[in-house]
């Protein structure tokens, strides 16, 4: 019979048995270790000849892996910020309703689908075509006659396209039309948006070059879109709001009542995914994979994301005696929005003094519009992107530490030239407000007109019946709940 007892050695044998075995496995290791070693020479001796080229073929080499890493860092940016429109369609459905849900899901999914198909065939070409008097692009449509380089400029280019939209949605939520929805969503991408773009972006706008920047003696500065992505979204957003009206039930004699939104669980999942997606969408719009700052340009933006958030939290806590969660969401997106301008351009200490601002400004913003203006915005849109985004421009003015002799940032290709008014740049502050002041009248202006003629015509916002049924079941004939539907008065 085999016995299945171990073999029990006393404590002297067990010792020198393990001492052996010790032995003999630092043997063999340093064995192994010396052999890879010479395995490496040797292999150094034959491959270091066979790779080493001319001064020229090496630079070549150099330059075709910058443009590879360039490239790739776009496409990968521009897929974080794609993934923003999740984290939008998340923060509007958690704010809002379970009676609007798979409305939203809709509008910000078409937002997408739109923009994207309107972005090729005209968008680009008014934002980035042949220039006319500094106002508008006037060829590349449909992407005619691209090449690589295009393509990939219009990949990165295009995700931040309908995001203008998006904001809009947000704040006109639970009670406009669909379809209206969608013909405005046409003309933010088309024209809306690509116009102030073309003015900022282009190099050739009459923000960047011209008369205006002669005779300030300084160029606009936006580094990632404070004002052409989220000023123009949030004061487009205030033209429609205010045309649309204000949800049945939020105001009663005067006064703003509270409508709760359904989940705040997925309004934070939503805020985390759009702070994830300012990682590409300041640190990609450095346009360069090899740029040596796109470190210190996430940094700055998360910094103010944080100093938002810890503003807003201190704030309603010591107004209302609770840190009031939603709003607290809210102030980090408002210190994101408001360092997209400047993230490239100033210092670490100035990122958090720029979110804790942004943070004031969007809860005042939110109290002014809804105690004073009596607009409704379900989300806080017209406040986070718009008055943050204005302050974001301005902030360049103040804080930018320029490209001047002793500047940390003299050699950055993308920070701003001139130097704000802490570092004795008065230009850079007036160009600033100039753009700001533009971006505003643009937005506004050309929204109001466009949702005036679409409540003419189309109707801009549904009927009290359907309102108050929810316009899950009108607009689209499902629930995004149909297990837990709610009835709601």
């Amino acid at each position: 019979m085999k016995s299945t007892h171990r073999i029990r050695l006393p404590i002297e044998a067990k010792t020198k048995v393990l001492l052996m075995y010790g032995i003999s496995q630092k043997l063999n290791y340093k064995m192994i270790w010396q052999a890879l070693l010479l395995m490496s020479v040797i292999s150094m001796l034959f491959i270091v000849p066979a790779s080493a080229g001319t001064v020229e073929e090496n630079s070549e080499s150099i330059a075709n892996l910058q443009t590879a890493l360039t490239v790739l860092w776009l496409i990968i940016a521009g897929a974080i910020v794609f993934l923003m429109h999740a984290g939008f369609s998340l923060v509007e459905i958690g704010l809002t309703r379970t009676k609007n849900t798979a409305n939203i899901l809709m509008k910000n999914f078409m937002t997408i689908c739109l923009g994207i198909v309107v972005y090729w065939a005209v968008g680009w070409g008014i934002m980035y075509g042949a220039d006319f008097a500094g106002l508008i692009g006037i060829d590349q449509f449909f992407l005619v006659g691209a090449d690589n380089a295009l393509w990939n400029s219009w990949w990165f280019q295009m995700v931040f396209a309908a995001t203008g939209a998006t904001i809009v949605s947000g704040a006109m939520a639970e009670r406009t039309d669909f379809k209206a929805y969608l013909v405005y969503t046409v003309f933010m991408v088309a024209l809306i948006y690509p116009v102030y773009g073309h003015w900022v972006w282009s190099g050739a706008g009459i923000l960047t070059s011209g008369f205006l920047v002669d005779s300030i003696g300084a160029s606009f500065h936006d580094f990632a879109g404070s004002g052409v992505v989220h000023s123009i979204g949030g004061y487009s957003a205030l033209a429609g709001v205010l045309i649309v009206g204000a949800r049945i039930g939020k105001f009663k004699n005067g006064k703003a009542i509270p409508i709760p939104g359904h989940s705040l669980p997925l309004a934070f999942l939503g805020t985390i995914i759009l702070a994830f997606g300012w990682v590409g969408f300041n640190g990609g719009s450095t346009l360069d994979g090899n740029d040596p700052y796109v470190s210190m340009v996430i940094v700055n933006t998360f910094l103010a994301a944080g100093a938002g958030a810890i503003m807003v939290m201190i704030i309603t806590w010591m107004k209302t005696g609770k840190p009031d969660p939603s709003l607290t969401a809210n102030g980090m997106l408002a210190g994101l929005v408001a360092i997209t301008a400047p993230c490239g351009a100033v210092t670490n200490w100035a990122a958090i003094v720029i979110g804790l601002v942004a943070g004031i400004i969007v809860y005042a913003g939110v109290m002014f519009n809804e105690n004073t203006l009596k607009v409704d915005d379900p989300v806080g849109a017209i406040a986070v992107h718009g008055y943050c985004g204005t302050w974001g421009l301005i902030a360049v003015g103040i804080f930018a530490l320029g490209q001047g002799e002793g500047s940390m940032l003299a050699d950055a290709a993308y920070t701003s030239a001139g130097a704000g008014l802490l570092y004795g740049g008065y230009q850079q502050f007036l160009i600033q407000v100039v753009g700001a002041i533009l971006s505003i009248v643009w937005a506004f202006g050309i929204s109001f007109i466009i949702f005036k003629v679409l409540d003419w015509t189309i109707g801009l916002r549904v009927s009290a019946e359907h309102e108050i049924a929810g316009l899950d079941i009108v607009e689209h004939g499902i629930s995004a709940y149909p297990e837990f539907m709610i009835q709601e008065e």
